[in-house]
């Protein structure tokens, strides 16, 4: 089973997509994910340049010896491009292994714990009666737990709105489809904290008063907040029953949580821009977080993102991978695997992709009834369409860019 080649594919079927395909010597072929939105090449280039000469001959069974020597073998460890690579050469490795031992890869991780993995979709509006649209929409299309984003009155963007300044920049994507614009400079939105704090509460009073108590309500606030603004925004939002709120205040600061938790029973989720188990080591063992939301395309791979997920259960802390476009199927199919087989499963961010990303890769998941089920083809259940996705080149594209009222650059 030893490496023959390597291969680093681009493609961009309405956004950027980096794949990691890996053949042995014997032909089994297996994918990876390495997209970094916003940051794509330098992934690849760490893949092409330094990593894919470390694998050829090796033994694609070595899963473990070989994340051990690319984490610390380079000495530089850590960063999300070096743990997307490695995520991209794990997860190939994973695929392969399955495929050999001719079974779908959630069995090697264990077997099924549950029937399928539950999503969330992402509904949006301009205003309460396009969010209610938006709501109704996605509940049509089988999606039984929603995250909630709305328009700041004020503001001409809003993340995760689907009407905004960035969708009169040449694109007819929807903003809360990919915020990744192909533009030569990243667009920039202006943000108003107090605006934000005080139409939220009201937002999610109408939406609860419209759609009853059951519905599992979520929303993220993407990194904007102090941490004393965070804990007051979750304690007014305490009466509407979340099912989380998301990435508060920016973690990096792992004590922050500690202020927030004191002042709200609302339950957290937070680590889509973590990339080790360290970034979690206080916010899990001090349980500060209810929810890990990390990648399995950012975080080292199944291997690195299963091992977080281990001990996050020590704590009672569930999974709630991070999962919109900028994840490609061979991520999401990963991320399915692993969760159908985690005990500590939580949920599945999904946004479908579109059906040129489909007809690329040829996922074999299926959303049914609220939730994502695995293929059960042996490995992944990804293939890849070498002539089509030729067809659509790389183009650069930017995330946004956040200034508050004065000019100041905020988190975005």
């Amino acid at each position: 089973m030893l490496i023959a080649q390597a291969e680093v594919l681009i493609t961009s079927p309405g956004r950027n997509f980096v794949t990691l395909r890996i053949r042995t010597a014997d032909g089994v072929v297996g994918y990876g994910d390495a997209t970094l939105n916003g940051r794509e090449l330098a992934v690849a280039t760490y893949l092409s340049e330094h990593i894919v000469p470390l694998l050829l001959g090796r033994d694609a069974h070595l899963i473990e010896d070989t994340w051990q020597l690319l984490y610390r073998g380079v000495y530089w460890r850590r960063g999300p491009v070096t743990m997307a690579a490695i995520a991209a050469v794990d997860t190939a490795l994973w695929d392969i292994k399955a495929k050999v031992a001719g079974m779908p890869l959630y069995q090697l991780l264990g077997g099924r714990s549950r029937v399928s993995c539950r999503v969330y979709g992402h509904a949006s509006g301009r205003d309460n009666e396009e969010l209610f649209d938006s709501i109704r929409a996605h509940m049509a299309r089988g999606f039984r737990a929603i995250r909630v984003q709305t328009a700041i009155p004020g503001q001409d963007s809003t993340y995760g709105v689907a009407s905004s300044s960035a969708a009169a920049a040449g694109s007819d994507a929807r903003y809360d489809y990919e915020p990744a614009r192909r533009v030569p400079l990243p667009i920039e939105e202006r943000w108003d904290t107090r605006a934000y704090l005080r139409h939220m509460p009201g937002v999610f009073e109408a939406v609860r008063n419209e759609f009853g108590p059951e519905l599992p309500l979520l929303h993220d606030t993407h990194h904007r907040l102090t941490p004393i603004q965070a804990a007051k925004l979750g304690k007014d939002l305490e009466p509407y029953d979340l099912f989380w709120l998301e990435d508060v205040t920016p973690a990096e600061n792992q004590e922050a949580l500690r202020l927030v938790r004191r002042h709200t029973t609302t339950p957290l989720a937070i680590g889509e821009i973590f990339n080790t188990i360290w970034d979690y080591q206080t916010l899990i063992s001090e349980q500060l977080i209810d929810y890990v939301r990390s990648a399995i395309t950012h975080a080292g791979g199944v291997t690195g993102l299963k091992r977080i997920f281990e001990y996050a259960a020590m704590y009672q802390i569930k999974s709630g991978v991070h999962g919109p476009t900028d994840i490609s199927p061979v991520g999401l199919a990963a991320a399915v695997h692993l969760g159908i087989a985690l005990h500590n499963f939580g949920i599945q961010e999904y946004m479908p992709h579109s059906a040129d990303t489909h007809a690329v890769f040829r996922p074999t998941y299926s959303f049914v009834d609220g939730g994502l089920m695995p293929g059960e083809e042996p490995g992944l259940g990804i293939d890849y369409d070498d002539a089509l996705a030729g067809s659509f080149p790389y183009q650069p594209a930017y995330l946004p860019v956040n200034r508050l009222l004065d000019g100041t650059v905020h988190d975005w």
